[in-house]
């Protein structure tokens, strides 16, 4: 159960990044303008994309999960605080705790590691 539960739980975390980094990438011009209004250089879309879809994909996969998870997390914090800190706005609110929330589930995915469905469990460079 342990085995089926971790993978379930890496692709539901990775879901939200890999679906976010795909739709920048086919709105990259929307996206872009949208960060510069918000104090944001356009310029770091490449980065927040590679970041999106690379870690998704990392959890997915199972590869290197601890980094990801821990790179993911910090990624939602800093963007719930860049992007989501009106809380006059309800809707805003909503989106500052569901980056916290994601931020508690990678952590947990860093502490525990990605399990024996992964590619770490058949590599020696894992940690």
């Amino acid at each position: 159960m342990e085995k089926i539960s971790l993978l379930v739980g890496r692709v539901l975390l990775a879901h939200i990044f890999l679906i976010a980094g795909i739709g920048k990438i086919t709105g990259y011009a929307g996206t872009q303008g949208y960060m510069e209004a918000m104090g944001v250089p356009g310029a770091l879309l490449p980065l927040v994309i590679l970041a999106e879809v690379g870690g998704g994909l990392a959890l997915i996969a199972g590869f290197l999960t601890r980094y990801a998870a821990w790179g993911l997390a910090l990624f939602s914090v800093i963007s719930a605080v860049i992007f989501h800190l009106d809380f006059s706005d309800p809707m805003q609110q909503i989106l500052f705790m569901k980056n916290l929330a994601m931020a508690g589930g990678l952590i947990i995915l860093a502490a525990v590691g990605a399990g024996a469905l992964s590619l770490d469990a058949r590599s020696r460079w894992a940690l």
